[in-house]
């Protein structure tokens, strides 16, 4: 992998990812010649007394691209005079940070703004950043080649190392949306890359989860559910030397697939060349096997795909206990419950986050192991 950073006409950072610098890999020098103001964020933090909770408020952000036609994508390359977030005329692999980011900047203090301490608010601290999987337009992630596939991996590696240096931050989630369905704005193969403040409450429920598991029997939670599921059969999906995908036992989606490396690491980072050879091979077809569920003729199944990564401690530091019993895995799922209906998250999800999935994870998985190519 060859990795060439350089800065946009704003400030912001840009980072191209090339298979190798020396097939293709022009441009990378090539000037944002936008007129650019810089970036102004409104990010802040409030915190939820009630459920012990971040809120990330962001009012800059109304004012982001939505939905622009295919000849504006910000995300393709500048070509034939147009100019883009990306000033090289094709590339592979392209990050850079978000021009309208929920989190940026550096830590500060929480501040009570009631003289109870109930009403706390921070800096909107961390970094978000986007992740253009390819040049092509019209392309998804399921049409990449391994080659490209193992390429954006590299690319989430490096960003999950170097967020996860940056002062405060305490979780780097890289996830894909992808479909309107979804709520995605720009129609260009893309993902994104969070750093955050703080520990998600995802991770802080599975985390204490962990702890509690550990206490009761002695063994690690992570490993013991993929021990489980893979002795049962009946939800795995697919299974490699070293990669494992099932839908879980209580699966809160239509369709849901957890993909555990098969040795537990803790991120990326940490993840060995074998595991990362087989990847692209697995994660490919398990895209391909979604766009397959309903039948042909469907539209492309809208999905959420994300990294779910060991969290830093307070001082960001890896030797935090809290790293010690989590397992990096990747979650995928779609809102797509049969053909032209959607999974709406209604009264009881919404507000009071309770799942009601209308299919069976058997018959998921059943499902997902029938459309396996060929």
């Amino acid at each position: 992998m060859k990795k060439t950073p350089t800065r946009l006409a704003d400030g912001r950072e840009l980072v191209y990812y090339d298979v190798r610098g020396d097939r293709g890999a022009t441009g990378r020098d090539a000037v944002d010649r936008r007129p650019l103001d810089a970036v102004a964020t409104a990010s802040e933090i409030r915190h939820d007394p009630l459920l012990g909770e971040w809120v990330a408020v962001t009012a800059h952000r109304q004012a982001r691209t939505y939905h622009p036609p295919a000849d504006e994508c910000p995300l393709c390359p500048s070509r034939d005079g147009r100019l883009t977030e990306i000033p090289a005329e094709d590339y592979e692999v392209a990050v850079f940070e978000n021009r309208f980011p929920s989190l940026a900047g550096p830590p500060g203090p929480a501040e009570a703004e009631d003289e109870s301490g109930l009403f706390l608010r921070a800096p909107g601290a961390g970094r978000c950043e986007v992740v253009c999987f390819t040049s092509d337009h019209d392309a998804s992630f399921a049409d990449l080649t391994e080659e490209r596939a193992a390429l954006v991996l590299d690319a989430w590696t490096d960003r999950t190392a170097e967020l996860s240096a940056l002062p405060g931050v305490r979780q780097v989630f890289c996830f894909e949306n992808r479909g309107r369905e979804i709520g995605v704005t720009l129609g260009h193969p893309h993902g994104q890359i969070y750093a955050y403040p703080f520990v998600t409450p995802h991770t802080e429920q599975t985390l204490r989860s962990a702890a509690a598991h550990r206490e009761r029997t002695g063994g690690n939670l992570f490993d013991d559910v993929l021990a489980a599921e893979r002795a049962d059969g009946r939800r795995v999906v697919l299974e490699t030397g070293h990669w494992a995908a099932f839908v879980p036992h209580a699966a809160r989606w239509p369709y849901e697939v957890h993909l555990y490396p098969r040795r537990r690491v803790a991120d990326l980072t940490e993840l060995g060349e074998d595991a990362r050879a087989e990847f692209p091979g697995v994660y490919l077809e398990l895209l391909r096997r979604f766009d397959r569920i309903f039948g042909p003729g469907e539209p492309p199944t809208p999905y959420i795909s994300g990294w779910h990564q060991a969290p830093l401690g307070p001082d960001g530091g890896k030797d935090w206990a809290g790293r010690t019993d989590f397992a990096l895995h990747l979650e995928l799922f779609t809102i797509r419950r049969t053909s032209g209906k959607l999974k709406y998250l209604a009264g009881s999800e919404s507000g009071m986050g309770v799942f009601i999935n209308d299919v069976p994870p058997e018959t998921a998985a059943r499902r997902l192991r029938e459309v396996a190519s060929r």
